[in-house]
């Protein structure tokens, strides 16, 4: 039915519990950045709007929240490059070595062993963010592709189906760019983009086998987020509760953001422990296949793109 083991996933988030603490302090604590910051913007329009009626200290804390909000949201943003290098690439290149069978050495942590091979692929973040943009862009072109193909099949209904169809790839192919990632550190290859190439066409050429996979972990991943997020509304609510003003749509954005903080620390890890597992099994065995990498030359800009800076880096 898919080609990996939920067991193991799970046994690889427990080998990697160095990495699952090191997340779950990252993301809370941007979650509870989202928290203060919100809070003292409110309490800050909350303030301001002592000078009006209640109408306009309601909405003074309400502008002064979604200020905070906003601003913690930009920060975030920047920072972007650094969570990709440090946390996302560091625990994939650490769960590539296990499901390799290759063992981590004693006499160092995971996060520092995982930043050492992380740097020895890619020697800045700035590349590794751009290797990951191209990547995605890449990713977008094969699933375009593959809607191309179903869109000409004569099925009564099937532009309400897949309008559905295309959301959902959207969503399932959210795992595959760091799947890619991992085939890029697996490798232990100097040439960061070539290896990126070739990852994609491996996938474009098994990209039925893969999306099934992705529509499996999708789903699980998404039961979880839901099941999350209804039980992250009492303690949202709490936070809300001590906010002035009462900003009554905190309680949500809140949940929502405690939601995203354990989907980003616990979830997601679980998600692409499986997707690396069914890539590696599916392309066992297989070498690149040049009438796909034709294809996608032709289709995406950013695969030729790859390949250019692929060919300055020999």
């Amino acid at each position: 039915m898919w080609n990996f083991s939920i067991g193991r996933s799970l046994g690889l988030m427990v080998q990697t519990a160095p990495f699952i603490a090191f997340r779950m302090m990252i993301y809370f604590g941007m979650a509870l950045a989202y928290v203060l910051v919100t809070g003292t913007g409110a309490g800050i329009g909350w303030g301001i709007g002592g000078i009006g009626d209640e109408e306009f200290r309601a909405s003074s804390t309400f502008i002064g929240g979604l200020s905070g909000f906003c601003l913690t949201a930009g920060v975030l943003y920047l920072l972007r490059e650094y969570v990709l290098y440090i946390v996302k690439a560091g625990h994939i290149a650490v769960l590539v070595e296990l499901i390799d069978g290759r063992p981590l050495p004693d006499n160092k942590g995971q996060i520092a062993y995982a930043k050492e091979i992380v740097s020895s692929r890619f020697a800045e973040a700035s590349i590794l963010f751009a290797v990951d943009q191209l990547i995605k862009g890449v990713l977008a072109a094969i699933t375009g592709l593959v809607q191309g193909i179903t869109s000409f099949l004569p099925i009564p209904g099937l532009d309400s189906l897949m309008s559905l169809i295309r959301a959902f790839l959207r969503i399932a192919v959210g795992f595959i760019d760091e799947v890619i990632l991992g085939y890029t550190l697996r490798t232990r290859s100097d040439n960061a983009w070539e290896t990126a190439q070739k990852a994609l066409v491996l996938y474009a050429q098994n990209s039925g086998t893969m999306l099934k996979n992705a529509a499996f972990v999708t789903i699980i991943v998404y039961i979880l987020s839901i099941a999350v997020f209804i039980l992250m509304l009492t303690p949202a609510a709490a936070v809300v509760y001590w906010i002035p003003g009462g900003w009554s749509s905190g309680g949500f954005i809140f949940a929502l953001v405690f939601a995203w903080a354990v989907k980003a620390s616990l979830i997601e890890p679980f998600a692409i422990a499986c997707m690396l597992q069914a890539y590696f099994r599916t392309i066992e065995g297989q070498s690149p296949d040049p009438q796909w990498e034709a294809r996608l030359s032709q289709i995406s800009s950013k695969f030729k793109k790859l390949g250019d800076y692929a060919g300055l880096s020999t």
